[in-house]
């Protein structure tokens, strides 16, 4: 299995850190540029968005090429039980739809509503091919939960799109939304290492790791590329398909719960943007209405620097991918007193870093 982790790490990172650039030349081309036109963007230069299909294809090739010779080696069985093939073709059908839709939302723009139906027929996609949420387990209590399929459907399609509109909605700064999946994928990979998950999983996650990371040097500040609308969204549907495959067959404590905590930083943000449009427009329709209110946006205006808020988002969702892996492999009052011990340093810290700044102002 390390061998395979190993592979898939090095074939997608280098394969998305070779294809990068070209990307950036592409955008330019198609008219795929992030052009500073309001107050929320954090950026004051045209930035290329197009570096989505690099990821995607070092994120594929890493893992169909393990695939393949999983398969022939015979630790993989993709026509078994699980009937995995099946599964991967609606993950990629998945993922072509909503590459299709978010292209055009990178080169011309489209309404909210229309990327939305483009995430909805994705989900539906990936789960009438047998990618389905059908079972859990609570802490505190016996024996896996059993659901209805009308309500796993809905619970599934929920989690597709509930975490892809995550990712998309983070990415706000350079590196931001890279860097906290890159995060969440390794909190997530030895989630799935210590709980002998699928290797089909394992195989997803580490590829995804490896195009992320090949990205990076590329979108951390200064930027010279973004993901784009292609980029977020495959990110935040990879991650929610994968946590799902990962965990579909354990019946360990808390194991519905690990997933939500490891990406709780870019679930809290956007419940947390929903609640306020619906408070400030009153409608439904105000939740659709972009906003200076995210969790970044409040760092820079307490006076952060965008690397400065970045990695502080960093720490955080650090922070969160640990207390995951602390409450699945020890228990719930180890993993809460790390919690309180990370959130008095972080106090601590906090109270001294706007010492310094003021002190840096006279």
């Amino acid at each position: 299995m390390w061998g395979d982790i190993a592979i898939a790490f090095l074939l997608a990172f280098i394969t998305t850190f070779v294809l990068t650039p070209y990307t950036i030349k592409i955008a330019r081309k198609i008219g795929a540029v992030d052009i500073p036109k309001d107050e929320r963007r954090m950026h004051n230069k045209p930035i290329p968005k197009f570096g989505g299909p690099a990821i995607i294809v070092g994120f594929l090739l890493a893992t169909i090429y393990l695939y393949i010779t999983s398969s022939i080696e015979g630790n993989l069985d993709l026509l078994g039980v699980e009937n995995y093939m099946f599964k991967l073709v609606g993950f990629l059908l998945g993922i072509l739809v909503l590459s299709f839709v978010c292209f055009f939302d990178d080169i011309k723009g489209i309404h909210p509503l229309v990327k939305l139906a483009g995430q909805l027929v994705a989900a539906g996609i990936v789960v009438a091919f047998g990618i389905r949420i059908n079972n859990f387990n609570l802490p505190f209590f016996e024996g896996n939960i059993i659901i209805g399929e009308v309500f796993s459907i809905i619970l599934t399609i929920g989690w597709l799109v509930g975490i892809t509109n995550a990712i998309n909605l983070i990415d706000g700064l350079d590196g931001l939304s890279t860097g906290i999946a890159i995060i969440s994928s390794v909190s997530l990979l030895i989630i799935f290492a210590l709980n002998g998950s699928p290797l089909i999983a394992i195989i997803m996650i580490t590829s995804l790791v490896g195009a992320l990371s090949g990205f990076l040097p590329f979108n951390f500040n200064p930027a010279k590329t973004f993901v784009g609308d292609v980029g977020s969204n495959f990110i935040g549907f990879t991650l929610a398909v994968v946590s799902i495959l990962g965990v579909a067959k354990t019946a360990t404590a808390f194991i519905v719960v690990l997933p939500i905590i490891v990406l709780g930083l870019p679930i809290f943000d956007t419940l947390s943007a929903i609640v306020r449009r619906l408070i400030k427009g009153k409608s439904l329709k105000a939740v659709m209405q972009a906003d200076k209110g995210h969790l970044h946006h409040k760092l820079i205006a307490k006076g952060f620097t965008q690397k400065e808020a970045v990695l502080t988002l960093y720490g955080i969702s650090v922070a969160c991918g640990m207390f995951a892996v602390i409450l699945f492999e020890s228990n719930i009052w180890k993993a809460i007193s790390f919690a309180l011990m990370v959130i008095a340093v972080v106090c601590i810290g906090y109270k001294e870093f706007f010492k310094m700044k003021e002190e840096e102002k006279k």
